[in-house]
Parts: structure tokens; sequence; C-alpha cells
């Protein structure tokens, strides 16, 4: 896929570079030096039109999936999203993660996020074509510079038109319609009108920031809306970052008949900077200013640190990314005659030539140390500490680029401002670089190369060019600093592709297993008892206080739950297994995880799917009277006449009836013709059974029924984990041995009694939720013949207890697919235990 879009972006360039082969630089800077300012001034205010229109995105979304959010919230996290991902265009920085940082704190669930990121990027594309098609239909005679005849374009803009119409017409008050076979849920028709009427905002006000900046009367703006947005759906289907090179060579493509190209190339290079550049030195500006008030204490200002929290990080990232393009795009560039003229004289040449090659270095190193700031790495906060300052200084000697110098400036009081947010210790070198990553540098590189030949294309290549050391020499200066860049980057993927594998998959020691447990006796939550089966992995934090227990199959690195330990200590982990897996190639993975922590989850670029729910009984307000509850009454007074009698086998006591015990278990496993379930679930090993205590289930001083108990030292959460009985024995015996435990643990002052997971369970069957979602219903209400579902869910739900999502944590694609069919084979034991039962 990678290959696939750079060479779009390698052709796309190669054909702006033949639509524009009678332009010399020359005539782009003069073209750039005579645009009015009241054009510059008109680009800014429709941009911020634009960004406006832009916010009515998340709030139709959230009104779709009926959720609250405050409207300066959403407000702020839209503008800051879109002026990321405006610029940035790619993976950690865009849609459902930023959203997530903004929206889950006020309790939108992951899944309710990926509808409105669905929303959102639906609204557009639907808007798109819906004003490519009117427009084709009202002014197709007006596009004679396409080799389609104009009466096609107007069929075509007819046939878009109806199918919208019809569309509309089918939506009703909402109701959901089969495309492709899946049933999708659409809004009213009120809702699509306001949102056709947004991007109809939103599309024409970004139209007009570029055509403001064309010679006036150049083209009519409808006729240019509509080139406009073909434009943008091309770059947006290429998936090239930020549509690169694909949007510029349409629009040379559509107005070269029409305007000279040099000043068309001018308006496109304002068009990026205006509407790409400024909104993301504001958004970088907002969250500075919110950093000097976060002592506020007015609830709106709250909510919007909150926010800054979670964005800084990004927003800085991409602002870095984007200055050290504009650094690397200035130095293949050539001087202007003012700059020569200023630095002829103050400046020795020496110090020229060395500021640019040098500049052009950090130029490299600073897009690195911007994925380090988006993932938080206090030592890429730190290296951009040192380098900025240094392009700042480079910058004004190379050049006097006081542009750059206020954007440097900016991104150095920002990152001042935000120190807290950089606190991960991760090496800075030795970070997997993601294809998504790849992809953005590889672009920026292909532009730079594209610009240089283009600056230089009047001059022919001479080995004498790398030697000419003159003020005047602008190719000679250029192809040093490329160079620079070349070498520099060819060195980072070199450090990048060989640092040293390390899997750290070696099995935990006696020792690993006896610190995980008392960090987790030390803890509310009870998953940390796992740990003592000895058959995952263990990573601690680097204070020692808390871990993350893993396994592998395959590709997956499969976390078992969230960390345990101190919630302080939960990012930089969660960062440290999440980079672990990918620098071997891994895909990371934590499976069941809580909704408590998503964001965190988001935070390092993985999404979360709902597996099912866990059944949670409030341990204060359970009781046995009522009619609810008169099954379970029943079987406690039958197990009473049949004489069954429940005790507590204390961890000293385990031993003694360890024979009887395994006699119970191989009984219930032959009976139902299983094997030994791991990783997720406990297992009848001695090692593992000493550790907790049992509670028994006796008839007649033989025990017919016993569940390993699982608790820790805070008296929060209980829960059973190995659970099995004698075949034959009294009817409702494992309802019974749960009363009995239940009401155990009650006595002793815990707060709750965890009864697991009910998989797929929650699930919704809307036609507006994720096919995740439809596909898991369909099993949960139509897989009996391999598996239980229905009937556990309606188990637990005797008990009437409360229900809590948990959901399969890790990247997206096909991701979860493959992931959930690696935990199989991890908790049956292997690929015979998955067939074998």
């Amino acid at each position: 896929m990678i290959a696939v879009v750079l060479a779009v972006v390698a052709l796309a360039w190669f054909a702006a570079r033949r639509l524009t082969g009678e332009v010399s630089y020359q005539d782009l800077m003069a073209a750039l030096s005579q645009m009015p300012w009241w054009a510059i001034l008109a680009a800014i205010a429709l941009t911020g039109i634009s960004f406006a229109a832009l916010t009515v995105y998340d709030f139709q979304a959230l009104d779709f999936v009926e959720r609250t959010v405050p409207r300066g919230m959403v407000a702020l996290a839209s503008f800051s999203a879109y002026a990321v991902g405006n610029t940035a265009g790619f993976g950690p920085l865009t849609a459902g993660a930023v959203r997530y940082r903004f929206y889950s704190p006020y309790g939108v669930e992951p899944d309710v996020i990926a509808r409105i990121v669905v929303f959102a990027s639906a609204a557009f594309g639907i808007g798109l074509t819906g004003v490519i098609g009117i427009g084709f239909l009202v002014a197709g005679d007006d596009f004679d510079s396409l080799s389609i005849a104009p009466v096609g374009l107007q069929i075509l803009g007819g046939v878009i038109t109806a199918a919208l119409i019809g569309l509309w017409l089918g939506a009703g008050k909402g109701r959901s319609v089969t495309l492709f076979g899946y049933q999708v849920a659409l809004p009213g028709r009120g809702l699509l009108i306001r949102q056709f009427l947004a991007t109809s905002v939103d599309v024409a006000a970004s139209a007009a920031v570029l055509w403001v900046l064309l010679p006036p009367g150049a083209i009519g703006l409808p006729t240019f809306i509509i080139i406009y947005s073909v434009a943008i759906g091309l770059g947006v289907l290429s998936h090239v970052p930020a549509g690169l090179g694909v949007f510029e060579t349409v629009i040379f493509a559509a107005l070269g008949p029409r305007v000279d190209v040099d000043q068309v190339l001018g308006a496109l290079v304002l068009y990026r900077v205006i509407y790409h550049l400024v909104p993301l030195a504001l958004a970088a500006l907002i969250l500075s200013a919110l950093e000097v008030r976060r002592a506020a204490a007015a609830p709106m200002m709250a909510a919007a640190l909150r926010g800054s929290t979670r964005l800084a990080p990004a927003v800085l990232g991409a602002l870095a990314f984007a200055i050290a393009a504009i650094e690397i795009f200035s130095g293949v560039t050539p001087l202007s005659e003012r700059s020569v003229a200023w630095l002829t004289d103050r400046v020795p040449l020496s110090l020229v030539e060395a500021a640019t090659f040098f500049d052009s270095i950090l130029s490299v190193l600073l897009l690195v140390i911007a994925r380090g700031l988006v993932y938080r790495l206090d030592g890429a906060w730190w290296a951009a500490l040192i380098i900025v300052p240094l392009s700042i200084v480079l910058s004004l000697v190379k050049s006097v680029a006081l542009v750059e110098v206020a954007l440097l400036s900016l991104l150095f009081v920002a990152l001042l401002l935000s120190r807290r947010h950089f606190s991960r210790h991760a090496s800075l070198l030795h970070q997997a670089l993601t294809p998504n990553w790849v992809l953005a540098v590889a672009t920026l590189l292909i532009t730079a190369f594209a610009l240089l030949f283009y600056a230089y294309q009047d001059v022919e290549y001479a080995n004498d060019l790398w030697w000419q050391f003159e003020f005047d020499q602008n190719a000679s200066r250029s192809l040093r600093a490329m160079l620079g860049v070349m070498m520099t980057a060819t060195v980072v993927a070199a450090l990048s592709l060989l640092r040293p594998v390390r899997e750290r998959l070696a099995p935990p020691s006696e020792e690993d297993i006896k610190k995980a447990l008392e960090i987790g006796r030390q803890q509310p939550r009870i998953e940390s008892a796992f740990v003592a089966m000895g058959d995952k992995s263990v990573l601690f934090s680097e204070d020692g206080k808390a871990f993350i227990m893993y396994g592998r199959q395959g590709r997956s690195w499969v976390a078992l739950s969230d960390p345990i330990g101190p919630r302080e200590a939960w990012p930089s982990l969660i960062w440290r297994f999440v980079e672990m897996a990918r620098a071997v190639g891994g895909r990371a993975v934590f499976y069941q995880a809580g909704p408590d922590a998503l964001s965190l989850y988001a935070d390092a670029g993985l999404s979360a799917f709902k597996l099912g729910e866990e059944a949670r009984v409030y341990l204060p307000e359970f009781t046995l009277q009522g009619s609810r509850r008169a099954n379970l009454r029943n079987c406690m007074n039958r197990s009473t006449r049949d004489g069954l009698t429940f005790t507590i086998l204390s961890t000293a006591e385990i031993p003694a009836h360890l024979d009887e015990l395994r006699a119970v278990s191989d009984a219930w496993m032959t009976y139902h013709n299983v094997r030994e379930k791991r990783f997720s679930l406990g297992a009848f090993d001695p090692d593992y059974l000493y550790q907790t205590p049992i509670g028994i289930l006796c008839q007649e001083g033989r025990i017919v029924a016993f569940a390993s108990l699982l608790l820790t030292d805070h008296k929060v959460e209980a829960s059973v984990d190995l659970m099995r009985f004698l075949p034959g024995s009294v009817h409702g015996v494992m309802e019974t041995l749960l009363v009995h435990v239940i009401l155990h643990f009650q006595s002793q002052g815990y707060e709750w009694f965890r009864m697991g997971m009910a998989p797929l369970s929650g699930l919704s069957d809307s036609a507006a939720a994720p096919i995740w979602h439809r596909v898991g219903r369909m099993v949960f209400d139509h897989g009996e013949w391999f598996y239980n579902f229905s009937g556990l869910r309606t188990f637990k739900a005797k008990f009437y207890p409360q229900w809590q999502p948990r959901y399969l944590v890790v990247s997206g694609g096909i991701s979860p697919m493959l992931a959930l069919a690696d935990i199989t084979v991890l908790i049956s034991g292997g690929l015979k235990g998955v067939i074998g039962k």
C-alpha cells in the first residue's frame, strides 16, 4: 500500500512538473510578491468560515448518536482535530483518536465514537459528491477544458443529484437501508438537509480561500467550487497525506487554459499556508494559552484544559512536522535577492553555507522528534528544546527567514508551557516507525526533490556545482542542503532498521511471579492472580510498582486485562508494551480491557472493540429476599435439605484435599469432554491452586463441587476462577456454590463480586451499529452449536448483576479479527486445543 501511494505522489508531482514547465521559480516568487493584501485577509476570513462549518459535523454527529458534550468542548475538539488532520493527514493524529481524547471523558463509548467518525466521513463524502453533482448538472458547459462533453457531465450530474434526492426521500424521519448487503442507518431528512448545507458552506468557503488568491475574473466562483471539490475528492481517495501533489495536479490541469500557471502556483502556495499552516499554528497558540491559564477554576476552562492535555502532544508534533517540512523546502529553494543583498555585507559566506547545510540536517532530526512529541517522549521534548533554538539561529543566518523564526519561536514557547505532557521515558531513536509515518516522511522528501528540480530547471547539472561557494550560487547551496537531508534520513532509517530486536518472551521467574502477586494484593482488582499460572510473561513498570502480564501467539502480543498497579504508572507501561510489540513487527493487544483506561489506549494509537459484558454483583445490596431471587432462594433451601455444607479451605489446608479436588476436576472434564484452558483462565495446577483459598460444597463428608477464590487485601473485589463439580450430584449445585461464595464475601465486607464476562453480550444489532457489533450479535444469537453464548448470560443474569463492558483493544483494520483468533489459540493452549475443545 505504501509503495502504491508513493508511486501516486511521484506521478502527481511529475504531472504537475509537466503542467508548470514554462513557469520559472522567479515567476512564482514574482506572483507571490504581487498578491494583494486584501486577498490574503479575505482568504484568512474564509478559512475561519470553513472551520466554523466543520464544527457542525461534530454537533450533528453527536445529535445522531444521542450523546451530549459541552458545546465549547465540541468546538475546540473539532477545530483542533481538523487543524491537525488537514495538515498531517495521517494515523494517530486524526479522526477517532483525536475525538476519543475529547469525548471519552463525557461518557461517549468507543463504538459510539466510531459511529461519530463514520458519520463525519460519510457526511463529508456525500456532501462533496452532492456539490459536484449539482455543479455538473447546472454548469456542465463551463468545463470546456475537460475531455468529457458538457452533455456527459450534465448527465453524470443528474444521476448523482437524483441518487442523493432518492437517499433523502428514502430517509424519512430516520430509517435503515441496505447498501452492498449491509444495513446502514440513515439520519432523518432534516438532519440530512442541515448536514448538506454545512458541507456546502465548508466546501464553498475552503474553495473560496483559493479562489480569492487567483487573479480577479479568472474563473467564476461556482465553476471553481466544482473543480476544487473534484481535486479534494481525488486527494482523499489517493490516501496521500494532505493530498499533496494530487490536489495541485488537478487544479493545474483544470485552470491551465484559463489562468497563468505562475499565478495558479502562487495561489496554491498561499492556500497551503493559510488553510493548513495558519490553523495549525493557531491551535498551538490556543493550547499554549490554555496552559498559561491552567489554574483557572471556571468549568469551561477546566474542560478545555482536559482537552488540551489530550491533544497538546498531537498538535505540537504536527506543528513540528510542518515546520521541519518548511525548513527542508527552504533549504532546497533559492534565496531571495533581498536576502542575498542583506547577507552579503553582514555574514561571512562560510557561515551562510554551513548554516544551510546544518539546518537541513536539523530539519530531518525535527521530523524524528515530531513523532516522539506525538508519543509524549520526554527525550523528544528535551531534543526539541535543544534543536529548535539552534534552528532559529541557523534560519536567521542562512536566509533571514523571519516566518520560519516566528513559527519556531511559537513551537519553542508551546513546548516550554507543555512540559508536563511529555513524561514517557523511552528511546527516541529505537521507536518502530509506523507505515503512516514512513508514508508522510517519504511524501515530504519526494516533494522536496520536486521543488529542487523545479527551482533549478534551467540549470544544467555539472559536478562543479558541488564545489561552488558564492552568495549567488543558489543551486550549489540547495544541492548540498538536499544531500544533508538525504544523508540524515538514511542514517535515521538505518538506525531504525538495524536496531537490535528484543522479544523478551522468557517465562517469568519465581521472583517475578512473587513480585507481581505482591503488587496485585495491594490493588483493588483481582486479575493479578492469573500471573501465578506461570504461562504469561511479565513486563514491570520502570519503578517496579505496576506490571502487564502477556503472552504471544503469531504476531499478536496479548496483554491480559489492563495494567495492574497504581494508575499513574499505566500510561508509560501501555506505551512500552505497544512499542515492544511494534519493534518486532507485532501487534499489541489488550484482552478484556475495562472502560476506564480506553483514553490511554487511544493515546497509543489503538482502537477499542467491545467483546461483551462482565457481570458484577454489588454485595452491599445483594439479598435472597423478594420474588426476583426466588429461584436462588429455592436452590439454597434444597441444598440444605440435601445435606450440602459450604466450607472455605485456606491455602494451608488445600494440599491435604488435593487428591479429592483432582478427582472432582477430572470427572467434570471427562463429562464435558474438554481440555484445560489457559491464559485468561486458571487450570488445575497445584502451584496455582495453592495461591488462594478454595470454596467447597460437601455432601456426607465428600466434596461435590469447588471454586478457587480470587481476592486481594483491599476487599473491593472478589471472584471465582476454577469451578468444577461432580456430574450427577445435587441439581443446581453451581448456583448453590456461587450463592454461598457471594454471601461469604458479603459477610467479609467486600464491595463487588465479579462473575466473569459473557462474550458478545451487549453488542448492538442496530442498523447504525458498527459491523463488528452486528457480526458479534449474530454469532451471539445463532452460535449455540459451538458455544452457549446466550445461555451463559442467562445463567449469570439469575443473580441480577450490573453489566460492565469489556473490550478488545488493538490497532484497526483486520487486526481485531486476527488478534481474536490468536487469543483463542492462547486460551486453548494451542491449535490442537481449539480443534479438540
